[in-house]
């Protein structure tokens, strides 16, 4: 899985959805490249005195819907091609919910667990000076991603603002409250997994009540979704992160497992459960639904083969290899894809940053009506292009969507020098 280039793999999806679209070819080979890469190496003072080296980047893949919209990540393997992959990523699962962003990522290849805070601080600082030519509320608004969250977006917003002297909430989306953050944002990419995976069992006739569920990554997004997935009255019976996996037939009480993670740092020895599980067994478990919920290229082919599940809801990004792809499309699984499902991150995102142009907030309630409205509304239209486009997944159906709103996009604007 290591070997697996997930900027090949983007592209690959691409070429796919392409074939059953009519946009133009030398359009195409536009869309799958980045618009611009900043590669930069920070020199941060640590706090015994000697200077540390890190390298971060950011691409700006295509801004043709708006402004370039995406998270930061911190984590020892990002590279250039994994935060292409990702910024082009952002591009389709804007144009796939129908918000008028384009697509960007960066991240900064280090753990933050191995740093004090106040190194943390500094290096986010730092990442703050180099892209500040590049970011703005009209230009660039960066996000949390994996290993980032609030704190980090105030460092980066208070930077900015400094460097810049003004007033820009909207320079970065996933603050704090008190910093112009939104009601709803921390839910969001679990929300829109959860909605994603109800309108999909409501389409194949079955309903999510009673479904029984694994997740794998029981970070934010996965914690989430099966917290809400529980509500829904569907049976959460595995679930698994970095440290391990654990199981129970009758189903995992998903609140005390996420109390148990929070005070030992895991989900491994919860007492609730039957039996201790790796990750593996979680992909592969005998259940309705499974939601990928971790880092990119979870399930290769291999694995692939072994996976039970009827329908895969992507809570992560790109957890799924092209072959494994291939792999589950021939077996009937239906995967609903990351630009769709956990596309709830970027719609709060948005949403944040139209109550920070206004000036005006919204109540947490709103921002969860106005979030099924446009899953809903985009799960919708992804399934009739599936159903009339004679595709082979849905994963390629809402690439056809998204590639043919950028493509009119960058039609109507036209090219020039």
């Amino acid at each position: 899985m290591a070997d697996i280039n997930p900027f090949e793999s983007l592209q690959e999806q691409i070429d796919d959805a392409a074939a059953y679209s009519d946009v133009d070819g030398d359009v195409i080979e536009r869309l799958k490249r980045p618009e611009r890469v900043l590669s930069t190496t920070l020199s941060v003072d640590m706090d015994d005195g000697s200077m540390a080296q890190f390298h971060a980047y950011r691409s700006q893949f295509n801004g043709d819907r708006g402004p370039y919209k995406g998270g930061i990540r911190y984590h020892p393997n990002v590279t250039a091609d994994e935060v292409k992959a990702l910024s082009g990523w952002m591009v389709y699962k804007c144009a796939v919910v129908d918000i008028p962003y384009g697509g960007a990522k960066g991240g900064i290849a280090f753990d933050p667990r191995d740093y004090s805070a106040s190194e943390v601080e500094r290096i986010t600082r730092a990442f703050a000076v180099e892209l500040r030519p590049l970011i703005g509320e009209d230009r660039d608004i960066p996000a949390p991603d994996v290993n980032t969250g609030q704190r980090e977006m105030n460092w980066l917003k208070d930077t900015y603002e400094t460097l810049e002297r003004t007033t820009e909430p909207g320079v970065v989306t996933g603050k704090a409250l008190s910093s112009g953050g939104s009601a709803g944002r921390v839910e969001a990419t679990g929300r829109s997994t959860m909605l994603t995976a109800r309108e999909a069992f409501d389409y194949l006739g079955r309903g999510i009540e009673g479904a029984t569920v694994a997740v794998q990554g029981f970070g934010n997004a996965g914690s989430i979704a099966a917290h809400l997935l529980e509500e829904e009255g569907a049976t959460v019976v595995a679930v698994s992160d970095s440290r391990g996996g654990i199981y129970a037939a009758d189903g995992l009480d998903v609140a005390a497992v996420r109390d148990h993670k929070r005070e030992t740092g895991g989900v491994s020895d919860f007492a609730g459960a039957d039996e201790a599980w790796s990750n593996e067994d979680v992909l592969t478990a005998d259940v309705d639904l499974l939601v990928p919920a971790a880092l990119e290229n979870a399930i290769d082919e291999s694995i692939a083969r072994d996976v039970q599940a009827d329908v895969v809801v992507e809570a992560a990004n790109g957890p799924l290899t092209p072959n494994a792809d291939d792999v589950l499309t021939e077996r009937d699984v239906y995967v609903l894809p990351d630009i769709l499902a956990n596309a709830g991150g970027v719609t709060v995102s948005y949403f944040e940053w139209v109550q920070n142009r206004q000036r005006f907030s919204w109540t947490e309630a709103r921002v969860n009506d106005e979030l099924e409205r446009v899953i809903t509304e985009a799960f919708d239209r992804l399934v009739e292009t599936f159903e009339s486009s004679d595709v082979p997944n849905f994963r390629t159906a809402a690439y056809v969507v998204a590639i043919e709103r950028v493509a009119d996009a960058f039609d109507d604007g036209g090219n020039w020098p």
